[in-house]
């Protein structure tokens, strides 16, 4: 009888130990199935980031002036002067008819007067960067008794324009195949410099962020 009982009591227990070992064993199989899964690696390169976690787009600018002489002998003609926004810089962009001129370009301080002249130009912004571009001008002398060729503003609002930095560009000087435009930025930001073909063009892009 006794041993009936304790046969009886072995039976229960280990009934109870299977039973607990196959909710286990799905509590395994479940974590496996429905848990979180390691995230793919991407292999993309992370973008230049600025200390805001922003993307930087300019790199290598800076506020130092930046100069590069001309490769010909030609004057360089101006005909189109454009300005605009993009994300993380306003552009100002000097198109030229056959040749690149050189270039020097720096922030200046304030009277900016008009070259040959001497006249004082006013222009809008607290920052100015002058591009002077050497041998460059919007008039060509070589073709009889001259010609026109930048038959654009001599001021363009950066209001027109949708820019957020870069609030006015002003011609200063036309003079002796010196070129001057001063582009007038609301802080002293940094800025690059690049050189473009088919049409040649001569790009300042300024830190808009």
């Amino acid at each position: 009888m006794v041993e009936g009982r304790v046969l009886a009591a072995c039976f229960v227990i280990a009934a109870a130990v299977a039973a607990a070992g196959s909710s286990c064993g799905g509590s395994d199989e479940e974590d496996a199935t429905n848990g979180p899964t390691t995230p793919a690696v991407s292999t993309t390169t992370e973008p230049t980031t600025t200390a805001g976690g922003g993307i930087d787009p300019l790199e290598g600018a800076g506020t130092e002036p930046v100069s590069a002489t001309a490769t010909g002998e030609r004057i360089a003609l101006l005909e189109r002067v454009a300005l605009g926004r993009h994300e993380g810089y306003d552009r100002v962009v000097f198109q030229f008819q056959n040749a690149l001129p050189g270039y020097r370009i720096e922030y200046v301080e304030p009277p900016l007067y008009e070259d040959g002249s001497g006249d004082p130009v006013d222009v809008e912004g607290s920052a100015f960067l002058l591009v002077r571009m050497e041998p460059a001008s919007g008039f060509d002398l070589e073709t009889g008794e001259g010609q026109l060729v930048y038959e654009g503003p001599r001021r363009i609002g950066g209001a027109q324009a949708g820019t957020s930095t870069v609030r006015e560009v002003v011609r200063t000087g036309d003079f002796e195949a010196v070129l001057s435009w001063v582009v007038g930025v609301g802080d002293r930001v940094d800025f690059r410099v690049l050189t473009l073909d088919r049409p040649l063009r001569l790009v300042v892009d300024l830190r808009n962020h």
